[in-house]
């Protein structure tokens, strides 16, 4: 960012800092001192700032919540042995958030933007960065609408924002799923690929559902048939067919283009393990359950990394997985991609940014 749009930086009077016990940490529940803030009127961005992290003056009729013009992204940041900050990836989600900015029909923000506010906010909030291994700060960048205007039209003004959050482990267990063939998450020429708020309303009543039965996240199926699986409820999923992976494509517009799934594609590659970017249906997923043939399953996204999957509800039936071996790839890309995060093997695709 250029000298001519500076941030301005108002820093929080007392700290928050010595009240948290970093070692009980609850995802998302406690917030760091400081947020980053930018306006958009009359076309372009401005009033770029940081300020101590509390409520904002919103009107009852703020298009964002009428109307869901509402997109965010999650991301992770986390300390090397030498103490320094480290984001993963950074510059992929500045741009996945202008990709769900294009389909919201909202302003794109440009990346330099995202990436110094970003980089000025952790640089303020780096005592907010837990220090052990598996905990992170999460990150969360957000866009949303900002009309006081009752009317279905795109907004004219806009806020963007960053926040962070110390957090521990996503998920402490192995999760089971269900696949869901009732419900839909997303449907081709739908929102599916964006980020948006809204993608997660509507997951949430079939995936209470689902808890209440006593299963952590659903599989969702396709829109159309229900036939093939598209992703979890939080995120992308791969299977382990005797040997080769199997995700699902993300070209039709209904699947999120993960990030960590991304990832785990490339590392793949790197290590020429063969892998299919095609549907896995129902029907191949039941058959494969049932001779033993599916060796791994598991979800991949920012909040979990890695999220190993012990059980598979399909067609009214529990399906339990083999346990993991140690030499698995799930538990490989795993120690992998911790490896990078934490600064503790090499990053041979420069996704780190220290801070």
């Amino acid at each position: 960012m250029s000298d001519s749009v500076p941030i301005a930086i108002k820093k929080i009077t007392q700290s928050k800092l010595p009240e948290v016990n970093f070692s009980t940490l609850v995802f998302g529940k406690v917030l760091s001192d400081h947020m980053f803030v930018a306006d958009y009127q009359d076309g372009v961005w401005g009033d770029f700032r940081i300020e101590p992290y509390g409520p904002m003056n919103i009107g009852p009729a703020n298009a964002a919540l009428h109307y869901g013009q509402s997109i965010f992204e999650g991301m992770k940041a986390y300390k090397n042995a030498a103490g320094e900050v480290l984001v993963f990836r950074a510059d992929a989600n500045a741009k996945r958030l202008n990709a769900s900015a294009r389909r919201m029909c909202m302003p794109e923000l440009p990346e330099a933007v995202f990436l110094e506010g970003l980089t000025t906010l952790l640089a303020l909030d780096c005592d907010w960065v837990p220090e052990a291994k598996g905990s992170s700060l999460y990150i969360r960048p957000f866009m949303f609408a900002m009309d006081n205007y009752i009317g279905v039209k795109p907004s004219e003004t806009y806020r963007f924002m960053i926040f962070t959050s110390p957090v521990g482990a996503y998920y402490t267990k192995p999760v089971s799923v269900k696949v869901e063939t009732n419900y839909t998450r997303a449907s081709e020429g739908g929102t599916g690929a964006a980020k948006a708020a809204g993608n997660y309303a509507a997951s949430l009543l079939p995936a209470l559902q689902a808890q209440k039965e006593g299963y952590d996240q659903l599989l969702w199926t396709d829109g159309k048939t229900h036939s093939n699986i598209e992703e979890s409820g939080t995120m992308n999923v791969m299977f382990n067919l005797k040997g080769t992976l199997i995700t699902a494509p993300t070209e039709g517009g209904t699947i999120l283009k993960g990030i960590t799934r991304d990832s785990v594609i490339q590392l793949a590659k790197d290590w020429g393990q063969p892998l299919e970017e095609r549907f896995l249906s129902v029907s191949e997923l039941e058959e494969a359950l049932k001779t033993g043939a599916l060796e791994e399953a598991f979800g991949i996204g920012t909040a979990a990394t890695i999220a190993f999957i012990e059980k598979i509800h399909v067609n009214g039936k529990d399906y339990l997985l083999p346990e993991k071996k140690e030499n698995s790839f799930s538990k490989k890309v795993l120690a992998t991609l911790d490896g990078i995060k934490y600064g503790e093997l090499q990053d041979p695709h420069q996704w780190m940014i220290t801070i």
